[in-house]
């Protein structure tokens, strides 16, 4: 393999840098303003069965140490992804990962099996951070709920390999790491955003309409890398699967660190809204880092910290 080439299940990445979910508009749109042949790979919007306005605006907020959203999973639906966005799949010159949601196991199955068929997708996210119409817990809550969910959607992706994406919300994630890796998955994306609240002191009045949203940003960076490297010692290394870190990734320290904490690749989210060039800056960066640690590839340094 190449300096920066990464496996994540059967799928080799140029580098390990990818786009996150959400942060690059619904399928790499992120593309007019970079240039994707020196990205790893982007992640699509979240895409759920059916249309989703999403939370009532106002939906994000910038604070001084990240960004807070509740953005609600707005999107067209997977009809219209197919329709307007799938056509052009194998136009876009990078790896790309398609993010599914849903609010019940059928309506994951559905978005999951039809992302498998969209060629030029090469691999499926499942953002298991989305609560379940018939209790209101994320499906990710619990290992056991967790694995009725993956047991249910990995013989409908027949060709792509799959990502669990896991939050922190749930206290110690390795039982559900150790789940989702025993319901088939090829790989884990930590973490997601952590639930959080800021408000105008002068109005008394949250800064975000729904009041309480997800913090992202160099705020959470700390407890992502403790997840990752905790994941990765007592779960993952044993299983052979690669990790996505992600959370406050933005610089290219940010993303070694996760590198030695254990993790393959790295996305990047809050920081493209500030600059979408820092994921080409991190990737040079990281290049001559693996250089000066003297090592032929990047995955020599994989959960290497001492």
């Amino acid at each position: 393999m190449g300096l920066m080439q990464v496996n994540i299940g059967r799928v080799t990445l140029r580098n390990p840098v990818v786009l996150a979910a959400g942060t690059s508009g619904v399928l790499g749109e992120i593309g007019d303003a970079i240039d994707l042949e020196k990205i790893g790979a982007l992640t699509s919007k979240s895409i759920t069965e059916a249309a989703r306005e999403g939370n009532q605006p106002l939906r994000m907020a910038d604070l001084p140490s990240g960004m807070l959203n509740a953005i609600g999973l707005a999107n067209g639906g997977i009809e219209d992804f197919i329709k307007k966005h799938a056509p052009n799949c194998k136009k876009i010159p990078t790896t790309i990962i398609g993010s599914v949601a849903g609010d019940s196991i059928d309506s994951y199955i559905k978005v999951a099996k039809a992302m498998d068929e969209i060629p030029g997708i090469d691999l499926v996210e499942i953002n298991v951070s989305c609560p379940n119409t018939s209790d209101g817990l994320e499906f990710g809550s619990c290992p056991k709920k967790l694995t009725e969910l993956l047991h249910a959607i990995k013989p409908n992706l027949q060709t792509t390999p799959m990502i669990v994406k896991l939050s922190a919300n749930s206290g110690d994630i390795r039982p559900h790491a150790e789940a989702a890796i025993n319901s088939g998955a090829d790989a884990l994306t930590l973490i997601n955003t952590i639930p959080a609240m800021a408000i105008d002191v002068e109005t008394k009045i949250p800064l975000i309409t729904r009041g309480i949203g997800g913090l992202s940003g160099m705020a959470i960076h700390p407890v992502a890398v403790r997840v990752v490297h905790e994941v990765y010692r007592d779960v993952a290394s044993q299983a052979n699967i690669p990790i996505i870190g992600t959370g406050g990734v933005l610089h290219w320290k940010d993303a070694a660190e996760f590198i030695l904490a254990g993790a393959t690749a790295v996305g990047i989210g809050t920081a493209l809204f500030v600059n979408p060039a820092i994921s080409i800056q991190i990737v040079k960066k990281l290049s001559k880092w693996v250089e000066r640690q003297g090592c032929a590839s990047v995955n020599e340094l994989v959960g290497q910290v001492n």
